[in-house]
């Protein structure tokens, strides 16, 4: 049995959210603020059954309203609206092997299928009590407040003014978890109930909180470790010796010159450290599976540190790190190593510790161990957050037979890309922010989903964010561009906006060198997880040729879809040319199948705005834009003339004529020995020069970039599309303002207090 998915309901900005989960791991991605700790908190919460976890702020924004209407409607024969609650939905998927085990949450004697679920509900004991209590209290409250002597600026209101103001302080008194079985016949492939279906509450014997406790043990590493520095104060730093044994302490007297106390205690000394030696050394021993110590790393070592200088204070063993192989080697304290591995151990004790204690408990063993872990990657570098993720699974492995009817389940929440480069799409949970009807809500998109949908794509997709990087999925956008040169180029691009693009300074932009060849084939994920997106790519302007010259050299082959998508797409075959040659076609697929799909230099000279960009219409926040190579007047030897270039590389000779045919910019590339006499023989001679072999594109980008950005021009196609994008993030910027409401900034500090310990 496993947890199959888990919807969330009214729980901070997860206003309605679907999980989906791995039978083995999950990997929770997103940009911040998206939502991911939430999910995990929210599911951590209810398995525990800790009301004392949740407080008014838990609630989304959405909801206090709803609190206030509720709290105001006093007049007879007016129905009384239903106070909101927060909900989890679990699912589990259970075989015929362990049907048995899950009987309590069976709907019917005649149940047939693969799940079974619950709910849990964080709702009001009984809601005309928590109304009546609230209305006498506030009633009370006015009229102590009245009796007090009147000042000319009077502005107080007493406590509660509504009833979010007091359930702040009343909730935990009126809310409580309520558990209802769930019958899969009754909900769609969603998981989402059918119109009129109310879930029967599930009884008092056994009761769903025991029900649920034995079913699921959730677990949590979190992500703030402390792990810095042991001199940082109480709350702030994690002694990693302490996580390993705080069991074994001692009371002697502190006494030098007492050598019968001394030799006790260099006898017990050796007894422990041999005893330690055997306890940890299948603990030392996963360790070591995760790439520690490696090749140059001192190895580790548990010993008893009872220092008869301060014997009389609380001794714990102690981690040493060892320096060579002989009795003679050096020790040294844990504090001596790195923040990395001290990361990695802590978590590997704590998996162990977590997972040992679970498998301990025989009588009341939960069928499954979800173990939760926040941001494995804090202090470790790529190569070893890779063989971390690898091994994590192997570390909760037991081997015995009994095993068979329990199971073990990991989520990992990251911002680490080298995490996903090691398991791919298919574990990805993606967390989408979303703005709808003025409210930030979150959308969860599971990419085995897509990737189940998409086998001609998928793989190509993975390989490529293989070679490169996953930042994709934690982007605010994406810029997606033709080749080196641009990606080169693209950041003094952006730094050049300057204010006049504030929203590309605040945002966190990706760049993605996807190629004019392969730009098309990251539509469907880029519409699949709903970003917004740049495509920056080349005219590439080319001349039909004859059947009998297709196999020369220099031809460019390229495809054209058919008016039949069943059929497969036209092969054709071109020769680079001018934009301005008649009748010329562009070999680029990304203009051609994507954005703006056209195919003629023409079609693409005259496309409009609206026809380069792409927005749907389900209320996602996807939103696409093309930039090509534009028309734009040329200036040269006194002529000015209406061009476009074939290239970047064209584009930018052409808007920068005067300087790039400077003898000081000699070293780009582009300046001609004998200046060309009108602007349509510079165009020529630089189409020449860029398409000719000895040009080297990376000297040029690099050579572009040793000028101060004040001395060239940024191509008007670039400039455009920066500018969309500028205009786009500016709208969503707008749209998610930063919320300065009390339940906002009192939800803000408390967050800040847990992390740092601050004010508790």
């Amino acid at each position: 049995m496993y947890l199959h998915s888990y919807r969330i309901k009214n729980y901070r900005r997860l206003k309605d959210v679907r999980i989906e989960l791995a039978s083995d791991i999950s990997i929770f991605v997103g940009s911040n603020n998206s939502g991911k700790t939430s999910a995990t908190q929210a599911l951590f919460a209810f398995a525990t059954g800790s009301k004392d976890k949740f407080s008014l702020y838990d609630f989304s924004s959405a909801c206090w309203d709803d609190f206030d209407i509720a709290g105001e409607v006093t007049a007879e024969g007016i129905e009384q609206p239903g106070l909101p609650s927060i909900s989890l939905d679990l699912w589990f998927e259970v075989t015929s092997s362990d049907l048995y085990l899950a009987m309590p949450l069976l709907p019917s004697t005649s149940w047939a299928g693969t799940q079974v679920g619950m709910r849990i509900e964080f709702a009001p004991r009984n809601t005309a009590e928590l109304l009546e209590k609230f209305r006498s209290t506030r009633v009370e409250s006015q009229r102590l407040a009245a009796a007090l002597e009147k000042r000319p600026d009077e502005k107080y209101v007493p406590w509660p003014k509504n009833l979010t103001d007091y359930l702040k302080t009343e909730l935990l008194n009126h809310f409580e978890f309520k558990y209802y079985q769930l019958d899969r016949a009754q909900f769609d492939e969603k998981h989402c109930s059918l119109d009129g279906y109310e879930p029967p509450l599930l009884g008092k014997e056994p009761g769903g909180a025991a029900i649920l406790k034995s079913l699921i043990k959730v677990d949590t590493i979190d992500a703030q470790r402390h792990l810095a520095d042991p001199n940082a104060g109480p709350g702030r730093s994690e002694d990693l010796s302490k996580r390993l044994s705080r069991f074994y302490k001692r009371n002697l007297d502190q006494r030098q010159e007492d050598h019968y106390a001394l030799r006790a205690l260099f006898d017990s000394e050796v007894g422990l450290n041999a005893h330690l030696a055997d306890v940890f050394r299948d603990t030392l021993t996963r360790i070591s599976t995760l790439g520690y110590p490696g090749l140059h790393n001192p190895r580790l070592e548990i010993k008893s540190a009872l220092n008869p200088a301060t014997i009389m204070s609380s001794q714990d063993a102690r981690v040493h790190y060892v320096l060579g192989d002989d009795e003679g080697a050096l020790r040294l304290p844990d504090t001596y190593n790195g923040l990395g591995f001290k990361n990695l151990i802590y978590m590997v004790v704590e998996i162990l510790d977590r997972h040992g204690r679970w498998v301990a408990d025989k009588e009341q063993r939960a069928l499954l161990h979800l173990v939760i872990i926040e941001e494995p990657e804090a202090h470790l570098h790529a190569q070893l957050q890779q063989v971390f993720i690898r091994n994590v699974l192997e570390l909760m492995k037991t081997g015995d037979d009994e095993n068979a009817i329990f199971h073990c389940q990991t989520v990992v929440t990251t911002h680490s890309p080298h995490i996903l480069y090691e398991l791919g799409f298919k574990p990805i949970r993606y967390f989408r922010r979303q703005n709808l009807a003025a409210e930030q809500t979150t959308n969860v998109l599971n990419l085995s989903t897509f990737y189940s949908q998409t086998p001609i794509e998928r793989d190509f997709l993975q390989r490529y964010l293989k070679l490169t990087h996953c930042d994709l999925f934690f982007a605010d956008a994406a810029i997606l561009v033709e080749g080196n040169v641009e990606r080169l180029l693209l950041p003094a691009m952006l730094e050049k906006m300057g204010s006049d693009a504030p929203a590309l300074r605040s945002a966190c932009l990706t760049i993605l060198e996807v190629g004019g060849a392969f730009g098309h084939r990251f539509r469907l994920l880029v519409e699949f997880l709903g970003i917004v997106a740049l495509v920056i790519t080349d005219l590439d302007s080319v001349k039909a040729v004859m059947a009998a010259e297709e196999n020369s050299d220099d031809g460019i082959e390229f495809e054209i879809p058919t008016a039949d998508a069943d059929q497969p797409p036209t092969k054709k075959s071109g020769k680079a040319c001018l934009p301005s040659e008649p009748d010329a076609l562009t070999s680029n697929q990304t203009l051609i199948q994507w954005l703006p799909k056209k195919q003629t230099i023409a079609e693409l000279n005259a496309a409009s705005a609206n026809e380069k960009m792409y927005s749907p219409d389900d209320g996602q926040s996807c939103k696409v834009r093309v930039a090509y190579q534009v028309l734009t007047d040329v200036t040269w030897s006194g002529t000015t003339t209406n061009l476009c270039g074939r290239t970047l590389e064209e584009s930018f000779g052409l808007e920068n004529a005067e300087w790039c045919q400077t003898l000081a910019q000699h070293h780009l590339g582009l300046r001609f020995r004998n200046a060309p006499s009108t602007p349509i023989a510079l165009a020529e001679n630089l189409h020449k020069r860029v398409s000719g072999s000895s040009f080297d594109k990376t000297k040029f980008a690099l050579g572009v970039l040793s000028a101060s950005p004040e001395e060239w021009l940024m191509p008007l196609y670039i400039k455009e599309g920066l500018q969309w994008l500028n205009s786009v993030l500016s709208i969503e910027l707008a749209a998610s303002p930063v919320d300065t409401t009390a339940p906002a900034i009192t939800a803000a500090l408390e967050e800040i207090a847990a992390d740092t310990g601050i004010g508790k």
